[in-house]
C-alpha cells in the first residue's frame, strides 16, 4: 500500500483539516485553527484576491470530509474535480509533511456548512470564481477551536508511519 492509501485509510469516515506542521504550532499556541484572511500558499488564487477559494470567501476553515468517500465514484461524480483532493492526500508535495486533525463533527455542527449544502450555496451564490472541491470540502464559519479536535497525526515524505500528535 503506498503512503496516499495509508492515509487515505485513516482519514475514511472522518471530517479533517490539513495543515502544514509549522501552522500547527501556531494553531496549537492561539487555541484555534483561524480562518485565512490572506492565503500564505496562494492556493489557487493566482487570479487575485476576488478569486480567493470559497471557504475563505465566508471567513470560515476548509475541511475534507471522508465521511463515504470512494475515490472512484467521486471520480464519476466530480470530474473536473477527481484529481482535486490528491493535491493535499497524503500531503501538499511542497510541503514534503502534513498534520491532519480529525474533528468532532458534533461539536461543530452549529457552525458547520456540510460540503453537501457547500456545494448549493456555491451554486445558488454563483461564486464559481471562488474554488471549491465540490462534495468533500465542507466549512467551518469562524474561527474552530483547539476543543473540537479528536485527534492529529503527523505525515512526513517517505514515511509510512502516521505519528499520532497528542493536542
Amino acid at each position: 500500500m503506498d503512503l496516499r492509501e495509508i492515509v487515505l485509510t485513516e482519514l475514511y469516515g472522518g471530517l479533517w483539516h490539513t495543515t502544514h506542521p509549522e501552522r500547527f504550532k501556531q494553531i496549537l499556541t492561539s487555541g484555534a485553527i483561524l480562518p485565512l484572511r490572506t492565503n500564505p500558499d496562494r492556493w489557487v488564487t493566482v487570479s487575485g484576491k476576488e478569486y480567493c477559494p470559497y471557504a475563505m470567501k465566508l471567513g470560515g476553515v476548509s475541511l475534507f470530509d471522508f465521511n463515504e468517500f470512494d475515490p472512484m465514484i467521486y471520480a464519476e461524480k466530480c470530474p473536473a474535480s477527481a484529481g482535486s483532493w490528491h493535491a493535499f492526500v497524503p500531503y501538499r508535495s511542497k510541503w514534503g509533511g502534513a498534520v491532519w486533525i480529525e474533528i468532532d463533527r458534533q461539536k461543530v455542527a452549529a457552525q458547520l456548512i456540510t460540503a453537501s449544502d457547500a456545494v448549493e450555496k456555491w451554486k445558488a451564490e454563483e461564486a464559481r470564481g471562488h474554488n471549491l472541491m465540490p462534495y468533500i470540502e465542507a466549512i467551518h464559519i469562524g474561527p474552530l477551536s483547539c476543543s473540537a479536535f479528536r485527534r492529529a497525526f503527523l505525515v512526513r515524505e517517505s514515511e509510512t508511519i502516521l505519528q499520532p500528535i497528542f493536542c
